[in-house]
């Protein structure tokens, strides 16, 4: 389990309009049993997006947005494996985040 992968979502009641969730908690903290996760939601479903809130990133061919202000907290049992790394978009990632703590 690695910062900033994807995996399936293991909450089935979302798992349509939200497929994958992001896995943005440091590797540091590994040993917790939680992870802080953000939904990845099928682009063509969400509205009201702020580019810099809401990057856009392409998980198994589906174009997903990350929706950085739900952002939640999932067992780290109920991830299962990760299906795609977004290591590369570290930057979109962090700038999401900042943008949600600090305005920024």
């Amino acid at each position: 389990m690695a910062q900033f992968d994807a995996h399936h979502n293991p909450v089935r009641l979302d798992s349509e309009q939200i497929p994958f969730v992001l896995d943005i908690q440091s590797d540091l903290l590994d040993i917790l049993p939680t992870r802080i996760v953000v939904p990845l939601i099928r682009a063509e479903q969400f509205r009201n997006r702020i580019h810099r809130l809401h990057p856009e990133f392409l998980v198994d061919g589906q174009r997903l947005i990350m929706v950085t202000t739900e952002a939640g907290v999932l067992p780290r049992g109920s991830l299962g494996l990760a299906v795609a790394s977004l290591l590369d978009r570290r930057t979109e990632i962090i700038g999401a985040i900042d943008m949600l703590i600090t305005g920024v």
